[in-house]
C-alpha cells in the first residue's frame, strides 16, 4: 500500500513564557509545538480529537521522541511540519521544525498513538476503519 501524502505545516512564533532565563525554549514545550501541528493536520482530515471521541475512540500518546538539533529562542518564527507515516496498527506522526527565515533544521521527532475503544477501554490491535476512511486508504 502506498502512503498518502498526509502532512501539514504551521508557523509558531516563540513566546517569552516558553523560554528559560537564557531566552531558550524549555524542552517540555516542544511537545506542545508538536501537538499544535498534529491537531492542525488532524483537522485537515476532519478527524481531530473531538471527531475521534465522537467516533468512539480515544487516541492516547504511547511514545514521544524529540531530537534537538538547534535551540529555539524567544521571538523566533519556526515552521512545524507534521506528517503521518504509519496508520495501519497505530498512528505515527513525524515532525520537523525549521526556522521560518533560513529554513535551518532545528528539531525533529515523532509521536505514536493507539486507538482505544472508549466503551470498554480496550486498545485496538489495528487502526479502526474510521481512521482508514479519513486517510483515504479504507476499504
Amino acid at each position: 500500500m502506498s502512503a498518502p501524502l498526509l502532512q501539514h505545516e504551521v508557523e509558531i512564533e516563540i513566546p517569552f513564557h516558553d523560554c528559560d532565563p537564557a531566552g531558550i525554549v524549555w524542552h517540555g514545550n516542544y511537545a506542545r509545538y508538536f501537538e499544535v501541528a498534529r491537531c492542525a493536520l488532524l483537522e485537515t482530515l476532519n478527524y481531530n480529537y473531538d471527531h475521534m471521541a465522537e467516533s468512539g475512540y480515544a487516541w492516547p500518546l504511547i511514545d514521544f521522541q524529540a531530537r534537538f538539533v538547534r535551540p529555539l529562542r524567544f521571538k523566533q518564527k519556526v515552521r512545524v511540519r507534521a506528517r503521518i507515516v504509519e496508520w495501519e496498527y497505530r498512528l505515527k506522526i513525524d515532525y520537523l521544525m525549521t526556522d521560518s527565515v533560513s529554513g535551518e533544521r532545528l528539531t525533529k521527532g515523532f509521536t505514536t498513538q493507539v486507538a482505544v475503544d472508549i466503551a470498554n477501554g480496550e486498545m485496538n490491535l489495528a487502526s479502526p476503519e474510521i481512521l482508514l476512511k479519513k486517510l483515504g486508504v479504507g476499504q
